[in-house]
């Protein structure tokens, strides 16, 4: 029976995270390793200041002092029992839509596990959604990973809107425009803090994205790739290139 990975950023005692493993028994052996308490928008933080500690619960289930992607460098790397052949990270309460995945811990502990050569999923369910029906397709998807894989280097990033989804896309990562950055407030000593995430958040609705999916009714399937460059601008600045004692004369002459 296959092993299967589960974690998330919500804490270990995230209704997701419950749901989760419950919806995938079915496909392998479930085990949980999941942070001690919340590590939302964490992104892809590592432990390394720190020795990490690994706190059994129940059977198959442990709370980790760190990170999502710690979590997921222990499971693989020698904690369990063999080597995972899946990493499901979710149920996340709340979407993980277009530029949010670079701040989400959900998502990075599914690119952690892609970095380790695991098969990896991030599932998330927009606020106020049916765990049990993100279980089920969470289930879905991990069943037709086991059996046809993923092409290498990339992962899927699914949410789930809130109302019985009509359907499932496969889609491309949308954009977000924030109209504020900051709050601005002061505690009762008169000093001056700040909130960040204020305002409300605008997307570009564009067909083919994530966000035009759920804004639509349905799943959507995003496979990212930890490639991050951009090959185009790699082309268009090639002739940037060449030897660069060269290149730092001919800028110290045109300094002023």
């Amino acid at each position: 029976m296959a092993v299967l990975l589960v974690t998330n950023d919500d804490g270990v005692h995230a209704a997701g995270l419950a749901a989760l493993a419950s919806a995938l028994a079915d496909l392998g052996e479930v085990h949980v390793l999941a942070p001690e308490r919340e590590q939302s928008a964490c992104g892809h933080a590592l432990t390394l200041h720190r020795p990490l500690r690994v706190q059994p619960l129940r059977e198959r289930w442990h709370a980790v002092n760190g990170t999502p992607s710690d979590c997921v460098n222990i499971g693989i790397l020698g904690f369990l029992p063999e080597r995972p052949a899946l990493i499901v990270s979710g149920i996340n309460h709340g979407s993980n839509l277009g530029d949010d995945v670079t701040y989400s811990g959900t998502v990075s502990a599914a690119m952690e596990g892609t970095l380790l050569g695991v098969p990896s999923i991030a599932v998330s369910l927009v606020d106020d959604g049916d765990l049990a029906v993100a279980g089920r397709v969470a289930a879905l998807v991990a069943a037709r990973v086991l059996v046809e894989g993923l092409p290498a280097k990339a992962f899927l990033n699914v949410n789930v809107p809130a109302a019985p989804p009509r359907g499932l896309r496969m889609t491309q990562l949308g954009h977000r425009v924030y109209t504020e950055k900051i709050v601005e407030q002061r505690d009762p000593r008169g000093r001056i803090h700040y909130w960040l995430g204020g305002g409300e958040p605008k997307w570009e609705v564009l067909e083919g994205t994530d966000m035009a999916a759920i804004h639509d009714g349905y799943v959507s399937v995003s496979p990212l790739h930890l490639d991050l460059t951009h090959h185009r601008a790699l082309a268009h600045l090639t002739d940037w290139a060449g030897p660069l004692s060269s290149q730092l004369r001919r800028a110290s002459r045109r300094a002023p």
